[in-house]
């Protein structure tokens, strides 16, 4: 089954805008969805096109990337090769998994200056050093990332475009679904928090007729393909790239969320462990969230390298990193998530879907805590502090994360007090209705990617 994604309009618009002036470069995690949007966008705005996929390339296609200095003898030479006639302003090249041959993306500079065919590129892991520090990174490439499946394109494979709409619809409103809709729409949010944005797993889900199963053999796959990348790609510190990526649900199951550098080495100092984090989250398997000292003046200016969050970049595979193929096998596991019951671990869940839906707009996630001296904890806590990113008029909308029906808001109430000048809205998400309440909007987990984006 084929998946609609957003991608394919952001692709659109680097067509239309940049009139073959400049490459796009796809970058995001594995198994995203890459390779499948730019063939498929190949197919439809182009009256041809060649796939150089890098896993494959012969030693003859990457040889012929010695004759940059005669493009004519290069193009004739890949159109030999892949049998496809090339067309001036009607063709596209696409270089898959570029980051195998790094050569070819320095290329870029020479073919797009040429101006003959439009090139796109898709990556892993493309932007770490390791990949680039032999080559000159062309300033003729623009740049999108590109991230799991979101909830509305999970409506949208699932059948349910009409509902999606309507969800938007009500949230620019400010009214809440009917409770019957409502109770429909968060067990479709839980299908999704269970099966994840990664297509494989949703296509295995859908075509087992709703087989979580099916999906989580397919989201093991794709854990067990990072775990190769993190031992091949991160040699100099890949011991604790994968020791932090193996106790991720052991960090998020507990209260602060925070690292602790203890449960993984016991001499271990942050300075020691800012490459590994930089690596997971640059590898986009991985999302950070750094504590912002002062809201006030901005959050990365008061970022704290030393207290961070490290969120897994799809929840879906969360889930079948967290429990053992035997906990889900047996189907309780879901049932008891499906059913709103799992307690703590559902809480972490909740948190790491909003974390990966605040990443997907592009936005860089902060979080807030005050510790009390007198009564030795901390008394504020907020999980999410976005902004409206104006230099001028900088404005604070914090976001508390409810798994359960039942909370209470002293935390968000005691931000709001303290740093009252700078908030212009206040968010919960909870599992209840949309409902606004004094100045604070309650909003369930699927209205969310309705807010920002």
């Amino acid at each position: 089954m084929e998946i609609k994604r957003k991608m394919y309009q952001r692709l659109l618009n680097w067509k239309t805008e940049t009139k073959g002036t400049k490459a796009v470069l796809i970058e995001g995690a594995r198994r995203v969805g890459k390779s499948t949007i730019a063939e498929k966008f190949a197919k439809e705005q182009y009256k041809s096109y060649i796939l150089v996929d890098f896993n494959l390339a012969s030693k003859n296609v990457k040889n012929n990337f010695e004759n940059l200095a005669q493009l004519d003898i290069f193009f004739q030479n890949l159109s030999l090769e892949y049998n496809v006639r090339l067309y001036p302003r009607e063709s596209l090249i696409i270089f898959d998994e570029i980051q195998k041959f790094p050569r070819a993306r320095e290329a870029v500079k020479y073919l797009v200056a040429d101006g003959r065919y439009d090139y796109i590129e898709t990556g892993s892991l493309i932007s770490i050093k390791e990949n680039v520090e032999e080559i000159t990174v062309p300033s003729e490439e623009r740049k999108i990332k590109m991230y799991p499946v979101d909830f509305e394109e999970f409506l949208w494979a699932m059948g349910e475009d009409l509902l999606a709409e309507h969800i938007r619809a009500c949230c620019k409103e400010g009214k809440p679904l009917e409770q019957k809709t409502h109770a429909k729409t968060m067990r479709l949010f839980r299908e999704y928090m269970l099966v994840g944005g990664m297509p494989q797993s949703i296509v295995a889900y859908i075509g087992g007729n709703r087989d979580f199963y099916a999906s989580d053999v397919e989201k093991r796959d794709i854990l067990n393909l990072y775990r190769d990348d993190i031992r091949k790609a991160a040699r100099r510190y890949s011991s604790k790239v994968s020791a932090l990526f193996e106790n991720l649900p052991g960090y998020l199951s507990t209260h602060e969320k925070k690292i602790v550098l203890s449960h993984v080495d016991e001499d271990g100092r942050y300075s020691q462990y800012d490459e590994p984090l930089f690596w997971l989250d640059d590898s986009m398997i991985c999302n950070l969230c750094y504590k912002c000292n002062d809201p006030n003046v901005g959050f990365s200016l008061s970022k704290n390298d030393a207290a961070v969050k490290c969120y897994l970049g799809d929840t879906g595979l969360l889930v079948s990193l967290a429990f053992s193929e035997n906990e889900i096998s047996d189907q309780q596991l879901y049932k008891a998530i499906m059913g709103g019951r799992l307690s703590l671990n559902e809480g972490m869940l909740y948190e790491n879907m909003i974390a990966q839906m605040i990443a997907a707009t592009g936005r860089k996630l902060y979080f807030y805590t005050r510790y009390n001296t007198e009564k030795h904890r901390n008394d504020i806590e907020i999980d999410f502090l976005l902004s409206n990113e104006s230099k001028t008029s900088f404005k604070i909308y914090p976001i508390e994360v409810k798994s359960s029906k039942n909370y209470t808001t002293t935390s968000l109430s005691d931000f709001k007090e303290l740093f009252s000048r700078r908030i212009a809205k206040s968010y919960i998400i909870h599992p209840k209705s949309y409902m606004q309440e004094e100045s604070i909007t309650k909003i369930p987990p699927y209205m969310f990617f309705c807010l920002f984006s």
